[in-house]
């Protein structure tokens, strides 16, 4: 812990608590980092890529049959799916010191990682589950760019702090 005593320089002393202050409490780049991520997730989806830019695999022919005799819509993006949750519905849980990105939604695990067909056991009826390997299609995490803008809203926040009034 240091002692600064600096009588007579009001100044310095009001910027050297708002450093404090906005060190001592990160919510607010937290949740900017968040909405920054989340922003950059989702162009992910349309992309069609995970974040170091590698393609995603494309669905498969038995994808689309199945989606299609269920009697929903195909569509032919990755994970999509016929509601487009996963792409729509991605979180940010922003705190003191930290910031989680992801998803709520269930299948989302296993979209980003994949699974081998079988991997979960079987159903009722006896079958595997999942049916079918899944490949994996990573959607969370951080790019080089993410990098960049992520340093960029530290350094803001760290700016917008030390700002003379």
């Amino acid at each position: 812990m240091y002692n600064v005593e600096l009588v007579g320089h009001e100044a310095v002393l009001e910027t050297l608590n708002r450093l404090v202050a906005a060190v001592d409490d990160t919510t607010p780049a937290m949740y900017d980092i968040g909405e920054y991520l989340i922003s950059s997730t989702r162009q992910r989806f349309h992309d069609m890529q995970g974040p170091q830019g590698e393609p995603w695999a494309p669905n498969s022919a038995v994808t689309q049959d199945v989606t299609e005799e269920r009697g929903d819509t195909y569509d032919p993006r990755p994970l999509f799916g016929p509601t487009k949750r996963l792409s729509s519905e991605i979180l940010s849980f922003p705190s003191n010191g930290e910031v989680a990105v992801g998803s709520a939604l269930i299948q989302a695990a296993v979209m980003h990682y994949g699974a081998e067909q079988g991997a979960f056991g079987t159903s009722a009826r006896g079958g595997p589950l999942p049916w079918g390997d899944i490949p994996a299609r990573p959607f969370i995490g951080l790019s080089d760019d993410d990098q960049v803008q992520v340093l960029d809203i530290l350094n803001e926040h760290l700016a917008d702090a030390i700002q003379i009034n």
